[in-house]
């Protein structure tokens, strides 16, 4: 494995060019506030995040639009990125069977340096541009799949080897930066790169540019799940009830959307295996479950239209 790693005078020409390594005028003086004037200023400054994700809604429809492509024909949203970008993509993939049910191998989320990664930094990790490729080859990416990668700065190279392995492949391939016109963006089909400004504490960027990944994250996730049939209305119909407060939101799931009562929603739960989305299709439609479930099946697991079609 090779190290990629700029010289001293080449990475500090590098993160002078980024607007998530300056100097933010605002916070200059921050070590002199008192804790009240600094949460201000902290708040003040998160404020600014989702503005800049607002502005890059066109980009992220893109993305979306390709995993629901990628769901679609079997694929997987592969995330990948080192520090704190590659937690936030680890965390959300780790959300995604709870909430939505999917499969643990649906949606994957790559570290550098591995899963020790996660609460220990793994030295070098991030500058081994042929370790992303590698990690990518032991998940057999194929060219079904999407894979996004994260980097705050845009030039990470465990990322960038990511990225031209998976167009190589013929894999979508989306970069997630908080730097605009980033090297990750260039080597990428889609480029998502909300611009957060400086940090409050220069070159932390687990401050606002982590807040604007974690915001993306969660649409990238969120609003393809929702495509594909996982929500109906604005509930997690296709929750996985894997201890006792999910078994408990299920059936409040369950009575919300079908004004049954506890001990008509806890019986179709039951009849139907503890499937939410079964349970209500069953209690609004009259159904049996064999008939529900092949009228699911009819409508590939979208409840809503299951519902608008004729009984």
């Amino acid at each position: 494995m090779k190290n990629t790693s700029p010289s001293t005078s080449d990475l500090l020409n590098d993160l002078a060019k980024l607007a998530s390594e300056g100097r933010n005028p605002d916070t200059l003086n921050i070590d002199k506030l008192d804790t009240l004037e600094l949460l201000t200023t902290i708040n003040a400054q998160d404020q600014q995040v989702p503005l800049a994700v607002a502005q890059v809604l066109p980009a992220i429809t893109q993305a979306v639009d390709a995993i629901v492509a990628a769901f679609q024909q079997g694929g997987r949203l592969i995330y990948m990125g080192a520090g704190t970008s590659g937690r936030l993509g680890v965390l959300d993939a780790s959300e995604c069977p709870p909430t939505f049910s999917v499969p643990a191998d649906r949606v994957i989320g790559l570290i550098a340096g591995g899963p020790e990664a996660m609460f220990r930094a793994q030295e070098g990790a991030e500058d081994n541009i042929e370790l992303g490729a590698e990690d990518l080859r032991q998940l057999q990416l194929t060219n079904k799949d999407v894979v996004v990668g994260i980097a705050a700065s845009g030039r990470t190279p465990y990322v960038l080897g990511g990225l031209a392995y998976a167009r190589q492949i013929g894999a979508t391939t989306v970069a997630l930066a908080c730097n605009t016109g980033s090297a990750i963006g260039r080597a990428a089909d889609i480029a998502i790169e909300p611009n957060v400004g400086p940090e409050v504490i220069t070159g932390s960027t687990r401050l606002k540019s982590g807040t604007a990944q974690k915001l993306v994250l969660n649409m990238l996730s969120t609003a393809s799940m929702i495509r594909i049939g996982k929500v109906y209305q604005n509930l997690m119909v296709d929750l996985h009830a894997s201890n006792f407060k999910l078994e408990a939101r299920a059936l409040r799931i369950v009575m919300q959307a079908t004004e049954a009562t506890e001990a008509q929603a806890t019986t179709a739960l039951k009849t139907a295996d503890n499937q939410v989305k079964l349970a209500i299709l069953m209690l609004l439609s009259g159904l049996d479950k064999a008939a529900a479930e092949v009228r699911l099946a009819q409508h590939k697991g979208v409840l809503n239209t299951a519902l608008s079609g004729e009984f």
